[in-house]
């Protein structure tokens, strides 16, 4: 079975992509952490990021792996190098670029085949894999996800960090649109567990179906 999470940055997607694993016992993917290791193997390799050719010749040669919650992206270890600011700020303009998508969205699925799953995004249930079984869409008030970055990111000062947010909701809006069979929850209100809860139970009822 595959559980589709999708959402905007700080709508709680990697936490509940997380817990829900642990309580399943499916294997986690983040998708957005690939994103995020390509754009640092970019920068760390001089690319431009506007340069969509160089950019899926980059992706097509380093392979990026997971190791439990441990990132590699060819040679390179990125699992803390990744989540900074600098790479908050350029991953949407890496990440826009179609050749790059299609060779992402290829390698999420073949890293998703043939096992229970929990994969986390922004077009999951639309692009990556619109036949999962449970699709849900993770939504939050601006300022509540606005708090929650904040204290991932306490170097960032609130107001820069709710100006990265807004921008990056405008970049991503192309991505970010829950599928028509999408649950939509909002989790402005909710704890981790209540919204684990909910999903679990959809979980449930569709092993049943």
């Amino acid at each position: 079975m595959i559980v589709a999470i999708d959402g905007p940055a700080g709508s709680g997607k990697s936490t509940v992509a997380r817990g829900l694993a642990d309580r399943l016992g499916f294997r986690y993917l983040d998708t957005g952490a690939m994103y995020r290791a390509l754009t640092w193997l970019a920068l760390e390799h001089g690319v431009e990021l506007e340069d969509e050719d160089a950019l899926a010749e980059l992706a097509e040669g380093n392979a990026i792996a997971f190791e439990g919650d441990v990132v590699r992206i060819g040679d390179h270890e990125v699992t803390v190098a990744i989540r900074g600011a600098r790479i908050d700020r350029v991953v949407s303009a890496v990440a826009r670029h179609p050749r790059v998508r299609a060779i992402m969205r290829d390698r999420q699925r073949e890293l998703a085949e043939g096992s229970d799953a929990v994969i986390e995004g922004r077009d999951i249930g639309t692009v990556v894999c619109p036949d999962a079984e449970v699709k849900v869409f993770l939504v939050a008030e601006a300022a509540e996800r606005a708090r929650r970055r904040q204290a991932e990111r306490p170097e960032i000062g609130a107001e820069a960090l709710a100006t990265d947010l807004r921008l990056r909701d405008e970049r991503d809006a192309a991505q970010m649109q829950p599928a028509p069979d999408a649950e939509t929850l909002d989790t402005t209100a909710l704890s981790v567990e209540d919204v684990l809860d909910r999903i679990e139970r959809l979980v449930e009822a569709r092993a049943r179906a």
